[in-house]
Formats: C-alpha cells, sequence, structure tokens
C-alpha cells in the first residue's frame, strides 16, 4: 500500500451530523478489526466485567469483548456505523448491544461498566467538552473500574487528522476523581497510511 505522508485535508468532525457523512465511504479509522493495542489489552485479560466502548463506529472493539465473553455493550453517534456494527454482530454470530448515543449523556443510560474502552473519541474533544466528557464517565464506571484509551499523540507530525494530544492534557482532565495509572507511546491503525498514526495508549482508574 502506498504511504500517504501528507494526507490532504484534516479529519475533524465534531458534530454527529459530521460522523454520519463520514460514514457514506470508510472513515480512516475504520479498518475492520480491533485497534492492536486493544487486542493486546484484550489478550493480556485487561477487560473485565461489564464493558462500554465509547464511540464504537462499526463496533469492533465491543464484538472483540463479546468474543471472549464479556456483556459489551457499543454507543456511537453515528447511526449508520451502528446499523454496521448490528450486521457484524449478527454475521459473526456474536451478542453485543449497539446503540445510538452520545457520550456526553452516559448519565442516561443509568448503567454501571467496569471497563471503558475509547479508540480515537477523547481526541475529538475541544476543550469545553472535555470536563462534560470526563464527567460523563464518571457517572458510568464505578470507584475500581477502568477506563482505557486510546488518542493522537502530539508526537504525531503534520496537521491532518484529529487534534493531537498531550500527556499533560490527559493528566490535567483526569485529575480529580481518577488515577492515571500509565500512558504510554502506541500506534492507531488507520487505512491512509500503513504505518498508522503516533498514539497515546492510557489506562485510568476510577478512584
Amino acid at each position: 500500500m502506498e504511504r500517504h505522508d501528507a494526507p490532504t485535508g484534516p479529519v475533524r468532525p465534531r458534530q454527529p451530523a459530521d460522523f454520519e457523512a463520514l460514514y457514506a465511504g470508510v472513515p480512516p479509522w475504520d479498518i475492520g478489526r480491533p485497534q492492536p493495542a486493544f487486542l493486546e489489552l484484550a489478550q493480556a485479560g485487561g477487560l473485565r466485567g461489564r464493558v462500554l466502548d465509547v464511540g464504537c463506529g462499526t463496533g469492533e472493539h465491543a464484538l472483540m469483548a463479546a468474543g471472549i465473553g464479556l456483556e459489551a455493550t457499543g454507543i456511537d453517534v453515528a447511526p449508520a456505523a451502528i446499523a454496521i456494527a448490528e450486521r457484524k454482530a449478527r454475521e459473526r454470530g456474536l451478542t453485543a448491544r449497539v446503540l445510538v448515543w452520545n457520550a456526553l449523556e452516559l448519565v442516561s443510560l443509568n448503567e454501571q461498566f467496569d471497563t471503558v474502552l475509547d479508540c480515537g473519541l477523547f481526541h475529538i474533544f475541544e476543550d469545553d467538552d472535555r470536563p462534560r466528557f470526563v464527567h460523563s464517565l464518571g457517572a458510568v464506571v464505578p470507584a475500581g473500574g477502568s477506563y482505557h484509551m486510546l488518542c493522537f499523540s502530539d508526537r504525531q507530525p503534520g496537521d491532518w487528522g484529529p487534534r493531537r494530544v498531550t500527556q499533560d492534557e490527559i493528566r490535567a482532565s483526569f485529575a480529580v476523581g481518577w488515577r492515571v495509572d500509565s500512558i504510554d507511546s502506541a500506534t492507531i491503525d488507520i487505512t491512509i497510511d500503513p504505518h498508522g498514526a503516533r498514539a497515546w495508549r492510557t489506562a485510568i482508574s476510577r478512584a
């Protein structure tokens, strides 16, 4: 596959309609399989209990959790993505609940989850939405629960794609009510570059 060192134009959707429009084709993040960093996490036994995949897209991580026998839920604001996730579940014979839902309104689910997965959601939020998202997470993750996140790193060159995130920004966002257990360099696989994008893999626990 040809490498695109300078993809043309940013991909920075923020509104539900933006994401829905991207699923008319194949968004750069929709690689058709779990991200290697999350697959490694699952294989190491890092997923437990009830699992929530926020910004689940076409459902690969929710289905990954279901495939190892966990109760899995995926949410996304794009109905087109959820429809694809439902089809994948049927085709693979897996039981996973996928819902059209806004990650800023998790409190309305009125449920608790032991593990939350986030691949590429946190980095779409602007400064004003980050506290709302963290507060939303806090409503569904009990003490001792885990939040695992993959986001674009500030070490990723160029200005295409989503906002870059620093380690300090992650730590500041989760400074109250959470414990940042680890932030490691990782890669997010994308369809437009076989080398992927530089990312942070973060493990955070609810205090």
